[in-house]
């Protein structure tokens, strides 16, 4: 088989750019809309001292609207069947993507402090299989470092959770 049937060709367990072009294109049309609609409850007109505060950042959400209709456009009526990406490959990604997300949410009820020790330590063990030993040391050293050096040295208060409040932070 030629190379370029090979890629045009659609490729099973895969997910397509036109498929992630649509969404994306549809992720920004809806951030346009939320800013035009915002602008204009704050006021997107023309004052009698000037622009009001709304009026440059609804026309760029106007703009963002008219540019993500164009990439639907041009994506739906473009080439038919290139992958993205693999599920496989996409697997790899949401393996660091979802403990990451995981993570900043942890941020709000642990502290940064405390979700990063335990963020650190779940890839310690679950990518490269440190002992548990290590596992420990090195995560609760690293955010006790980072404590030591933000709310001591720098201080610049950081996201805290029910741990340092224990010990008066």
């Amino acid at each position: 088989m030629d190379k370029d049937r090979e890629t045009a060709a659609p490729m099973r367990g895969a997910v397509s750019e036109r498929t992630v072009g649509v969404v994306m294109a549809i992720v920004f049309f809806l951030i346009g809309v939320v800013m035009i609609v915002d602008n204009y409850r704050i006021g997107a007109g023309w004052a009698s001292d000037g622009p009001q505060a709304g009026y440059f950042p609804l026309r760029i959400g106007v703009i963002i609207c008219i540019a993500a209709a164009v990439v639907v456009f041009q994506t739906l009526r473009g080439e038919r069947g290139k992958a993205f990406v693999t599920f496989a490959r996409l697997r790899h990604v949401l393996v660091v993507l979802v403990p990451t997300i995981v993570f900043v949410l942890a941020i709000k009820f642990l502290g940064i402090y405390v979700a990063s020790a335990l963020f650190i330590a779940a890839f310690m063990r679950a990518m490269d299989r440190f002992s548990w030993l290590k596992t420990i040391v090195i995560s609760i050293g690293v955010s006790a470092m980072l404590f030591w050096m933000f709310e001591l040295q720098f201080l610049v208060p950081l996201p805290k959770g029910p741990l340092e409040a224990m010990f008066g932070y």
